[in-house]
């Protein structure tokens, strides 16, 4: 297996094209990834140790990882463990609003284009924050981060089976709540 869309090194070949391409997949996932660990956490400063800690482990295990060959996915599926384990140690579950606001915190953000955001995302951002965890993760990874159901059960390591029924679930829930809300 390799990564999506790069060559991944020939056995017999070097390890610095592995690193290389370990980067490369990072670099270009980082902001995603950072997005991700946001929305499941709420908190923007958090999601960003998250990710971080995150490419030290892969890097430490490089040569491990690459014998065993993975896929960008194992980003995706760290970082919604990481999130996970950040989860159990505080023992909450992020406020209500909390992925909004750290959404809003990301750098680079102006005070214009935070009061050009429409009422309408924040709305649907306050409803998916307050979805259980799995239908968040799968909501999220599915039209957040655009991964195919194959990936999604990859990352959150469920079935695909499980992965429809969690988003066929999590989007009734997250209809309902915007429904009420006047959406």
């Amino acid at each position: 297996m390799s990564f999506r869309g790069t060559a991944t090194s020939q056995p017999g070949t070097s390890g610095p094209r592995n690193e290389a391409d370990i980067v490369a997949q990072f670099r270009a996932r980082h902001l995603e990834l950072v997005r991700l660990a946001a929305l499941l956490l709420g908190d923007f400063a958090a999601a960003e140790d998250v990710v971080q800690d995150v490419f030290a482990r892969v890097w430490e295990g490089r040569d491990r990882l690459a014998a065993a060959g993975f896929s960008a996915a194992y980003f995706y599926r760290s970082v919604v463990n990481s999130c996970r384990s950040v989860h159990r140690r505080r023992g909450t579950l992020p406020a209500a609003g909390a992925a909004e606001a750290a959404l809003l915190a990301e750098p680079g953000t102006s005070a214009e284009d935070v009061v050009l955001r429409a009422d309408e995302d924040l709305r649907v951002l306050r409803a998916l924050a307050a979805l259980p965890r799995r239908q968040r993760e799968a909501l999220v990874l599915r039209y957040y981060q655009r991964l195919s159901e194959a990936e999604i059960a990859e990352a959150m390591r469920v079935s695909r089976g499980t992965v429809k029924s969690t988003t066929a679930r999590g989007l009734a829930a997250l209809g309902r709540r915007l429904r009420q809300e006047g959406l």
